[in-house]
């Protein structure tokens, strides 16, 4: 019995399930040049399917990014089927169904049945174990995962999954007739969420910690994290988006399925949130309310004027502290070389709270603001307050920083600033995967920017902070709160003790 494989050129590719993700991933292959089969089993699904397909086509057409002679071809190569049986002589078929473990098992023990024995067969399923499903088939080598994304012909990345018993051949087929219809094809193990849900944990479950803990609100962690970060949206924006019933059970899901890991531990924020129907943009209301679908923006104070006569110590020893002293200057305040008797005192720590900074320096922790030294300082700035700060220090240096119209965020004490957090647990969720092998390094980095739109992969982000800085931000967690969510990876731990790239593979054995 030979391995499962496709010859090369154009292929009969099956999808099964009309809806958008199968209307989708049907487009994407048509477009390719290959012959698709559409089956759903309600036929007027797959009619109406197909139609919405050659309709999109028609308005690419239009707009001129679609040749129409591509059009008629298309036409002529796609088309609906009244039965399974029809899917006979397919090359690869794709299951587009419901997320239900036993509807997959039956329709892949169907097809079985009734497809060649060279024939592949894949499912797009986002939260299943491929290899449960594959459970169902007498050659469960030849059965793989192949994930996309919605919008599948804009979302250009896959997630091929080789499951424990998926044949390599079978993967190397897929990996290229994702990658021959211009996707980027990543090869992922069998695990929860597989790559791109898996190392999307890090944004949202350190989004909901800062709120819980009264670091800052919702909108406040958004800004910080989509102005001084660069992310399109932030944690809050998105739940918003997909809706926080769906997320919510995603978020459930990947912490069961990995034995409870507390990197993945959902937030006791959600369940009254989902219980009260704030799921989002489709109800109208969730972190923010919306307007006719557009956000309505939250009010944000206004920055006082600086008062005349202020002085300022910045410590020289900070990360930032020659920009930091720039913008005090530029203000018309007067930088002192003494913290003692200075009206403000302005700190940088990484990995540490305003209060325990202002103790170990010696200062005052009424005058101290801690000031963010990762977020750059011409986007937006965050200032990190102490338990004690004074409310005319804590106006002052708002004052100060936001003199050059720069925007400014106010956050309560915590061991790392907002962006500190986030950024470091996203890089270390994403180490854990490097050092586990669910994914290459390579197709980690690329899956998190396409999929997730980060604007750097998660690893290579970690090195332009500095792996021993996100060493000392997680470090600086874990002591303080003592919670095993915050343990650092080995991967990091190892390449900041080597001083090398966290993107350096592991040696080969």
């Amino acid at each position: 019995m030979g391995h499962p494989q496709v010859h090369a050129g154009p292929l009969r590719i099956g999808v099964v399930g009309a809806g958008t993700m199968g209307r989708g991933i049907a487009q994407l292959f048509a477009q390719a040049g290959h012959a698709v089969l559409c089956f759903d089993e309600n036929r007027d699904s797959a009619a109406q399917g197909l139609a919405a397909v050659l309709s999109t086509l028609e308005s690419l057409v239009a707009k001129g990014r679609l040749a129409p002679d591509a059009l008629e071809s298309i036409r002529g190569r796609a088309a609906i089927c009244a039965n399974l049986a029809d899917l006979a002589e397919c090359d690869v078929v794709i299951d587009a169904i419901v997320e239900d473990i036993a509807v997959k098992r039956d329709l892949f023990a169907r097809l079985e049945g009734i497809v060649t024995e060279s024939c592949i067969l894949a499912t797009n399923t986002s939260s299943l174990i491929v290899a449960e499903i594959a459970s169902a088939c007498r050659r469960p080598e030849r059965v793989a995962g192949l994930h996309f994304f919605n919008p599948v012909p804009r979302m250009r990345v896959a997630e091929v999954i080789a499951a424990v018993r998926t044949a390599a051949s079978a993967v190397a087929a897929l990996r290229a007739i994702v990658e021959g219809a211009g996707h980027k094809a990543v090869v992922v193990a069998d695990q929860p969420g597989f790559l791109v849900n898996h190392a999307g944990r890090g944004l949202y479950t350190e989004g909901l910690r800062l709120v819980e803990e009264r670091v800052a609100s919702p909108s406040e962690v958004d800004d910080v994290l989509r102005d001084g970060l660069g992310f399109r949206m932030g944690p809050f924006e998105l739940l918003d988006l997909t809706g926080l019933d769906v997320s919510s059970k995603v978020m459930t899901s990947i912490y069961d399925q990995f034995q409870e890991e507390p990197r993945f531990r959902p937030s006791s924020l959600v369940p009254p949130r989902v219980a009260a129907g704030l799921y989002g943009r489709k109800t109208g209301e969730g972190w923010y309310r919306y307007d006719k679908g557009q956000k309505i923006e939250p009010a944000r104070k206004s920055a006082p004027s600086v008062p005349s006569g202020l002085s300022v110590w910045v410590d020289p020893d900070a990360p930032e502290s020659d920009a930091l002293a720039g913008i005090v200057r530029k203000a018309g305040a007067r930088l002192r070389l003494q913290a003692a008797g200075t009206d403000i005192c302005l700190i940088q720590p990484i990995g540490e709270d305003a209060t325990s900074a202002a103790l170990r320096l010696g200062l005052d922790p009424t005058r101290c603001v801690a000031v963010d030294p990762i977020t750059p300082l011409n986007r937006r700035r965050t200032m990190m307050l102490t338990v004690t700060t004074a409310p005319e220090v804590r106006d002052g240096t708002r004052a100060l920083l936001a003199s050059d119209d720069v925007p400014v965020t106010v956050i309560g004490d915590s061991v790392g600033f907002i962006a500190q957090r986030v950024i470091a647990t996203i890089v270390n969720i994403a180490a854990n995967i490097a050092q586990r092998g669910i994914a290459e390094v390579e197709d980690l980095e690329a899956a998190v920017c396409i999929g997730l739109g980060y604007p750097f992969g998660p690893l290579h982000w970690g090195d332009r902070i500095g792996a021993g800085r996100i060493l000392q931000i997680l470090n600086g967690q874990l002591r303080a709160t003592g919670d095993p969510r915050y343990r650092p990876s080995q991967w990091i731990a190892r390449r900041a003790a080597l001083g090398v790239s966290l993107l350096t593979p592991e040696a080969q054995r």
